[in-house]
């Protein structure tokens, strides 16, 4: 929310429209109407966003907000933090992938230093046993899959010659 809102003034039914589920974002993130507003609110308590006026026009007002400077600098760092969880690569590091995308940013380094975490996570998932058998050894298949397909996936888009940052 705070990232979209730090592209440029602009209101939660514009945010609602990205995220739905026909939305440009909404094809990795969903976020409903009620949850937008709450977290505009959550984010304007947190000095991040600050209102700047009300969009004229005959229909419904729309708050326009902005991110303060805080909210620029909070933006950075997350964009720039690699997620800890393979788990996290679907919904996490494809948003910010996302929105990097949108601000015609360079994700390369991101991409570096998200394959140098999960790349020891990997191995380390590669030489598990399970304990017992059943489902202890689908769900260690399952990690492993998953855990390989992440990092093939970063291998597939990161550009070549490319080291980590």
């Amino acid at each position: 929310m705070l990232a979209l809102i730090g592209e440029g003034p602009t209101h939660g039914f514009a945010i609602s429209q990205l995220t739905a589920p026909t939305g440009e974002l909404g094809r990795i993130w969903q976020i409903p109407k009620p949850v937008i507003y709450r977290a505009i609110g959550r984010l304007e308590e947190a000095g991040l966003v600050a209102r700047q006026n009300i969009e004229p026009g005959r229909g419904p007002q729309r708050t326009i907000y902005s991110a303060t400077r805080a909210g620029h600098k909070a933006v950075a760092a997350w964009l720039d933090t690699p997620v800890e969880h393979v788990r996290d690569v679907r919904s996490q590091l494809l948003i910010k992938l996302a929105l990097l995308d949108r601000a015609g940013a360079d994700a390369t380094g991101l991409l570096g230093r998200q394959k140098a975490i999960l790349e020891p996570i990997v191995s380390a998932i590669a030489t598990e046993r399970p304990r017992r058998k059943g489902f202890d050894a689908t769900l260690l298949a399952w990690r492993r899959a998953t855990a390989a397909a992440a990092l093939s996936f970063l291998d597939d888009i990161t550009p070549s010659g490319a080291s980590r940052a």
